[in-house]
């Protein structure tokens, strides 16, 4: 059976305003025919008032005139604070929905360029829907009825409109092919500058130490440069061909009055068909030479809704997951091989293993061996592309993403924490949370007194990713996030490489802790004193398992490399410091 192919989610959300859009059509509608209301009102005025020299005529046209008026001012005025509206539920209804993409995307692919580009190109969608240009759109299908008008008016005036009507078609398909690369170009060297400007702002501190910042500066720089000329192009193009609509539809207007004024002559039409035919033919036009002010804009929110609907196709939303009890038992790996995000080189291969309640297990092993990557699939981030990963006989995608992870914690091996206070993050920002399980995670990762001497406790803020931090505190810190709330599985990756003895000695009270309340911890290290709290040992090597089994035996079986005495230059500096060269 063939697969459902992912529905458009942004049509289904604007389909979702169908009401609202409805009401903006009839209000257009309704509009475009009092646009006729100036061009009747001359018609008149020129064949009937001024012949018949009635001022009961004259003042009962224009009291009529003053009331369509203002009808199309309330109407136009509705019209477009619809379209604001409309944009505003778009926005709002898909903005969560691109936030989660966003911080899915770099799970499933690898991420390149401007990370944020997603939630730019939902408020370009967003912005030029609230703008003139749709209304433009809107008024485009009438073109043909203006024209019919012109051609009631007579044949040679409705073949000038028809004239002018199909030069600007032409110049409209003109400047869509020829500023569909540019904007394309511009958007892309866009996404480049602003990654290099994140980059730099993230490495400020490396950048500036080792001289690095004119060099990052020049390439921001060529990449700004490029963007400016491609937008700089496609202005250029936009602009032209929008000053030549402009200049068409006077030479139009100019082109009517001269046709009406020979068919006066030649008694072939009314005094006031010169005037109306005029104000009708340039009404004609105006939406085509709108839609060709606007192109610009049109064209990248027709680029960025396509953006936005190929990431929303890529990360589906989860399907809703029946509840599951809390997991106690087991967890188990079969047979999982793993490549990496936007990769296509498998780098685990077929590793399996099985864990009970209160079993750790430390993974050892050179690097680039695989040790990272397994642990990534272990806690759910990446997907095996064969083999499944259960707890408790549940599969990983049988949880909903946000159930599984009350049950998990992961200390990744480049540490991260957000902008908030110590309670925040140790609590993963968890509303309403308990003060209780945010000490017992601090005090299980042995850093509860570490926070009460920051400025103001638990309340310190700690800056974007922890900046007023030192790299040891962050990691003590995000030791006890993914302590908190007591989760089944464990995961550390690394999780002693900024530590020091002290800390040391927490890492392993907090792994036996997880193992005396029946949880299960999983610790990749290189140094041993990580592995002082398990009792199982895998040693990974090239993305295989070498080697599984109780930790005093497999780390007796490892080949131990003898180390190689301090040079004399080295002994000295030892004696130095006050250590002991072996």
């Amino acid at each position: 059976m063939a697969s459902k192919v992912p529905e458009d989610e942004l049509r289904l959300a604007l389909a979702a305003c169908h009401r609202a859009l409805v009401v903006v059509a009839i209000a257009s509608a309704i509009i475009n025919a009092l646009y006729l209301t100036g061009s009747f009102y001359m018609l008149q005025v020129y064949d009937r008032v001024i012949p018949s020299r009635s001022v009961a005529t004259l003042v009962g046209l224009s009291i009529l005139v003053m009331l369509l008026y203002g009808f199309q001012a309330i109407l136009d005025l509705i019209r477009g604070r619809m379209l604001v509206r409309i944009a505003r539920s778009l926005g709002q209804d898909l903005s969560l929905r691109v936030y989660h993409s966003i911080s899915r995307l770099s799970l499933t692919s690898r991420s390149v360029g401007d990370g944020l580009q997603p939630m730019r190109d939902l408020d370009q969608v967003r912005g030029f829907l609230s703008s003139p240009g749709p209304l433009a759109f809107l008024d485009l299908p009438w073109l043909p009825f203006y024209v019919g008008i012109c051609f009631l008016f007579h044949f040679w005036i409705g073949c000038a409109a028809l004239l002018g009507a199909l030069f600007l078609v032409m110049l409209t398909v003109l400047t869509d092919r020829f500023t569909k690369g540019p904007q394309r170009a511009a958007t892309a060297f866009a996404v480049r500058r602003n990654a290099l400007a994140e980059s730099s702002r993230r490495n400020a501190e490396a950048l500036y130490t080792m001289g690095m910042t004119s060099r990052l500066a020049a390439q921001w720089g060529e990449a700004n440069v490029k963007y400016l000329d491609a937008q700089q192009r496609t202005s250029d193009i936009g602009g032209g061909f929008g000053a030549i609509s402009k200049t068409a539809r006077m030479v139009l207007q100019s082109a009517m009055l001269g046709i009406g004024s020979y068919l006066v002559i030649n008694q072939q039409a009314t005094g006031g068909v010169i005037i109306a035919g005029s104000i009708i033919g340039g009404r004609a036009l105006a939406p085509i030479d709108l839609v060709i002010v606007h192109w610009k804009n049109f064209v990248s929110c027709r680029q960025s809704w396509h953006r936005l609907n190929d990431l929303l196709r890529l990360l589906p939303e989860p399907p809703n997951q029946m509840a599951l009890p809390k997991p106690a038992a087991t967890f188990e790996v079969e047979t999982i091989s793993v490549v990496p995000a936007g990769e296509t080189r498998i780098v685990v291969h077929d590793v399996s293993l099985r864990l009970e309640k209160g079993r750790g297990l430390g993974i050892v092993g050179p690097s680039a061996g695989g040790k990272s990557c397994l642990v990534r699939a272990l806690v759910g981030i990446w997907k095996p592309v064969r083999g499944t990963i259960r707890i408790d006989g549940a599969a990983l995608d049988q949880w909903l993403p946000e159930t599984l992870g009350q049950y998990i914690g992961y200390l990744p091996q480049d540490v991260e924490l957000l902008a908030g206070t110590v309670a925040e993050n140790i609590s993963r920002f968890e509303p309403g949370a308990d003060a209780a399980k945010v000490l017992a995670a601090a005090n299980l990762a042995g850093v509860h007194d570490l926070i009460l001497r920051l400025p103001n406790g638990y309340e310190t803020n700690i800056g974007e990713n922890g900046s007023s931090l030192s790299a040891g505190q962050r990691q003590r810190i995000a030791l006890a996030r993914a302590l908190y709330g007591d989760p089944f599985l464990v995961v550390l990756d690394e999780p002693n490489s900024n530590l020091d003895p002290e800390g040391e000695e927490a890492l392993t009270r907090a792994i036996l802790a997880v193992r005396a309340r029946g949880g299960i911890a999983i610790v990749v290290a290189h140094r041993p004193s990580a592995l002082s709290g398990v009792d199982l040992v895998m040693v990974m090597a090239q993305g295989r398992c070498q080697a599984f089994g109780p930790k005093e035996e497999v780390l007796s079986n490892m080949p131990r490399r003898p180390s190689a005495p301090p040079t004399l230059g080295a002994r000295r500096v030892l004696n130095e410091i006050g250590v002991s060269p072996p």
